[in-house]
C-alpha cells in the first residue's frame, strides 16, 4: 500500500481565486444554508474588511491536512483579512507537513484500516499519508523544541512564531502553502487553546522528559488574547470573529470578552461581528453549537450587533473556499496589523488598565 500511494493524487491545491463566484453566490444562494453563506459573505465583505476591525479566526477539525491552509487561509492572511488566529494544535502540526513539502494524498474512507496499519499508512477520513511523514515532522519539531533550551515557559504565539520563522527560512519555497510560515512573515499571532493536546505538545513533552526546562505558558495565552481584543476596542476599533468549526478554539477566542468584563472588570460590551461554519447542533448544550444569541447572554457578543452575526450549518471544507473566493474576487485588501509585533505592548496596556481599576 505504501508504495502505491502515488496512485492517489497529492493534496496540493492552488490558492483560491474568484472566477465568477460572487455572481453565483449573490444570484443563486437564496435560501436555507446557502442564504446563510451569502449573508456571511456580505458581512465579511462589508463589515470585517473595514480597517478598524480586528479579525480573529479559529480553526477546529482537520482543515490543514485537507489543504485549506494554503488554498484559503493563506490568501486571506496575505490580503490582510486575518489579524490573529486560534487553532487546534493538530491543525498547526499538520501544517508543518506542507511547510516541509511532505506528501499527503486524496484517498478513500473505504480502505481497510488494518491493511493501512500494516503498510504504515495513516488515514484522516479520505486523506492518506505514510507514517514516515509523521516521523519526519516529529523529528523536525522535536529538534526545534530542543533548540529552545531551558527557557522555561513560552507562550504559544511565540512558540508558533519561532517555529514558523524557522520553516520560512529553511523552506521558503513552501511558504505559500503554510499557515505557520505565512504568519511568521506577516506578524500574525497564532495561539492554540490546548497546547498539550497535539503532536506539537507531545514533542515538547518528550524534550522536557529529557530534562529540558520548557513548557507552554497557557496563562500568558489567556492574557495575550484578551489584550488583543482589549486594545482593539479601547482605541475605538471593532472585533470580528470567524469561527471555522467549534470546539476549544471557539471558546478560547470568545472567552476574551467575559475575561475582560467579568474577571478583570474592565469596560467593554463584547465582540462586534460573529460568523461560524459548523455542523454542531445548539440543542445538545455543547459550545460548538452555541448560537450568537446565546453568546450575547454571556457578554461575548455586543447585543446591538446581533444582526451582524450568522451561523452556516454544514461542512467548513465546503464553505471556507466559497467565502475565500468571494473575498479574493472582490479585490479587497487591508494593511497588515502585525499584531505579533505589538503583543508585549498590548499585554502591558491590559496589565496597566487592570491595576488601575484594582487600585481605583
Amino acid at each position: 500500500m505504501k508504495k502505491h500511494l502515488n496512485c492517489f493524487k497529492r493534496i496540493m491545491p492552488d490558492p483560491v481565486s474568484g472566477d465568477g463566484i460572487r455572481r453565483l453566490i449573490d444570484g443563486s444562494f437564496l435560501a436555507y444554508n446557502s442564504a446563510r453563506l451569502r449573508e456571511a459573505c456580505h458581512i465579511f465583505h462589508n463589515k470585517y474588511s473595514a480597517p478598524e476591525v480586528t479579525v480573529g479566526v479559529t480553526a477546529a477539525g482537520a482543515l490543514t491536512p485537507a489543504g485549506l491552509g494554503g488554498s484559503c487561509l493563506v490568501p486571506l492572511m496575505k490580503a490582510g483579512l486575518i489579524d490573529w488566529m486560534v487553532l487546534t494544535g493538530a491543525n498547526l502540526y499538520h501544517d508543518v507537513h506542507f511547510a516541509l513539502g511532505q506528501s499527503l494524498h486524496m484517498g478513500s474512507p473505504m480502505i481497510d484500516d488494518r491493511e493501512l496499519r500494516s503498510a504504515g499508512v495513516v488515514r484522516i477520513y479520505d486523506i492518506l499519508f505514510t507514517d514516515k511523514v509523521l516521523f519526519e515532522a516529529d523529528a523536525y519539531v522535536r529538534d526545534f523544541c530542543a533548540s529552545l533550551g531551558n527557557r522555561g515557559k513560552i507562550g504559544s504565539a511565540e512558540f508558533h512564531y519561532l517555529l514558523g520563522k524557522k520553516l520560512l527560512a529553511e523552506n521558503p519555497e513552501n511558504s505559500p502553502r503554510s499557515v505557520l510560515s505565512t504568519a511568521a512573515e506577516l506578524g500574525i499571532p497564532l495561539f492554540t487553546s490546548s497546547p498539550g493536546d497535539s503532536t506539537l505538545g507531545m514533542n515538547m513533552a518528550a524534550v522536557a522528559l529529557e530534562g529540558a526546562d520548557l513548557d507552554f505558558d497557557v496563562m500568558l495565552d489567556v492574557n495575550q488574547t484578551a489584550a488583543i481584543v482589549h486594545s482593539a476596542k479601547k482605541t475605538g476599533g471593532l472585533s470580528g470573529v470567524l469561527l471555522l468549526g467549534g470546539g476549544s478554539p471557539k471558546n478560547f477566542i470568545l472567552q476574551t470578552e467575559p475575561y475582560i468584563q467579568e474577571v478583570l472588570m474592565l469596560p467593554d460590551t463584547g465582540h462586534d461581528y460573529f460568523i461560524q461554519f459548523t455542523d454542531a447542533r445548539p440543542d445538545t448544550g455543547g459550545l460548538s453549537g452555541a448560537t450568537p444569541s446565546e453568546a450575547v447572554s454571556w457578554g461575548k457578543i455586543v447585543p446591538e450587533k446581533l444582526p451582524d452575526t450568522v451561523v452556516c450549518y454544514g461542512d467548513t471544507t465546503v464553505y471556507l473556499p466559497l467565502l475565500t473566493a468571494y473575498m479574493v474576487e472582490s479585490g479587497i485588501t487591508r494593511p497588515q496589523k502585525r499584531l505579533y509585533d505589538r503583543l508585549d505592548a498590548m499585554f502591558a496596556e491590559l496589565k496597566a488598565d487592570y491595576r488601575k481599576r484594582s487600585l481605583g
